[in-house]
């Protein structure tokens, strides 16, 4: 094969995007587990019939489906949701009740490539199962609002919405989908598309959806949400004409915006499912969700400069001054280690100290120790901050000490 690329749509992580994600991962992971939510993971394939039909007309165009070799119909993960509502109802025995979880996986769709969209992407969902209460559906959307605290927006907003509001209005669930495309298509053509449809007061529906009021359902969430303490009044807004695509929403929707930025970008969504997971379990199984979208956040954060300086794993490089002193070198390296400071060694005894130092600077990593003869006659190392570009000596001894502090 001549030309080496990518499938379209489809990307490697080289090691510096692959660490902030993993940065995103690691940061959202801690505060999921802080109240509560427990990590889940489904396989890659499933059944193709357990996914089809659950996500709307497009969601059938844009799922990858084939046939193995054993002849089944199987179907690459579109999202989180069915697969969990599997899980719930094949273990259900198993599981807690409520059962909160989180997954981060990836997900394939065979959409049309843009910026900001591929193939195949990461999802992360958070996920309550088994308790139909609005403190839930607060619970999760306040989780969503500070996970993005967390991670350094400054104005994370959600727009809530109840998908009862339209259901009083018998609307079609293609009609729904339609509203949904407000923000990008805006009002005037939501309405002829709308009338379209074959709704004739598509104009008059429009003006009574801005015109609605919040459910007693939202008011109650509304209520939790500042009980908790754990979101500020303008971090939610009641948004009328939220609507929210899916095909499975029965109650509370929501949208996760910034306005961080000069623009209003999207960072996920989800809302209460009460009869998607009774499909499979063949009773009713409340459950109410969100899904970050991994990549815009990613996107976000960078335009926003909020990930840390410096995101390399390794803390130190141990220098080779030359062959005949490599063993000092080794033994450094393995003190470091013992004091759990993340160190790598140099592999090749015969380079030249340039090489070393440049290779050090290419990783981010911090510090370099080198150990030549004076250091070794003197029980010393040198200890070079690549990052301030400065050195010293150190006694031998007090190595990770000078590390841990500057560090600190």
């Amino acid at each position: 094969m001549d030309n080496l690329q990518t499938l379209k749509g489809f990307r490697d992580f080289l090691p510096e995007e692959s660490r902030k994600r993993q940065y995103v991962i690691n940061s959202l992971k801690e505060i999921f587990e802080s109240l509560g939510f427990e990590p889940l993971e489904t396989p890659t394939l499933e059944y193709a019939e357990l996914l089809q039909g659950k996500y709307g007309e497009e969601g059938e165009k844009l799922m990858y489906k084939f046939q193995d070799h054993g002849g089944r119909f199987v179907a690459m993960r579109y999202d989180q949701t069915v697969p969990l509502a599997r899980v719930v109802s094949q273990y259900g025995n198993l599981l807690p009740s409520p059962f909160k979880r989180y997954q981060i996986q990836n997900v394939w769709r065979a959409d049309n490539t843009q910026r900001g969209r591929f193939r195949e992407f990461t999802q992360c969902d958070i996920d309550t199962v088994g308790i139909n209460t609005p403190l839930s559906d607060a619970e999760v959307i306040a989780v969503a609002i500070n996970a993005m605290k967390k991670l350094g927006f400054r104005k994370p907003q959600m727009w809530i919405n109840d998908r009862s509001i339209f259901n009083q209005l018998n609307l079609t669930k293609a009609q729904i989908m339609i509203i949904d495309k407000l923000d990008k298509i805006g009002e005037e053509m939501v309405i002829s598309q709308l009338e379209e449809s074959g709704l004739k007061n598509a104009k008059n529906i429009i003006t009574h959806l801005k015109g609605s009021a919040p459910t007693q359902e939202l008011i109650q969430i509304f209520e939790y949400l500042r009980e908790q303490g754990l979101v500020k009044n303008e971090d939610f807004l009641f948004s009328p004409l939220l609507a929210r695509g899916l095909d499975y929403y029965t109650g509370s929707i929501f949208e996760l915006k910034t306005l961080d930025l000069p623009y209003m970008l999207s960072l996920g969504g989800g809302g209460r499912y009460n009869n998607l997971i009774g499909i499979f379990a063949k009773k009713e199984i409340p459950a109410v969700g969100f899904a970050f979208g991994f990549d815009r956040v990613l996107e976000a954060m960078t335009q926003l400069n909020l990930f840390p300086s410096n995101l390399a794993s390794t803390e130190v490089l141990v220098t080779i001054f030359s062959p005949d002193l490599l063993t000092q070198s080794i033994k450094v390296s393995q003190k470091l280690r013992e004091e759990n400071i993340n160190t790598e060694l140099w592999l090749d005894p015969s380079s030249k100290l340039d090489k070393q130092l440049k290779y050090a600077d290419q990783k981010n990593i911090r510090f370099a120790v080198i150990i030549g003869p004076d250091e070794i006659s003197s029980d010393q190392v040198v200890l070079k901050d690549l990052t301030s570009k400065t050195q010293k000596a150190v006694p031998a001894a007090e190595l990770t000490g000078h590390i841990k502090n500057i560090n600190d």
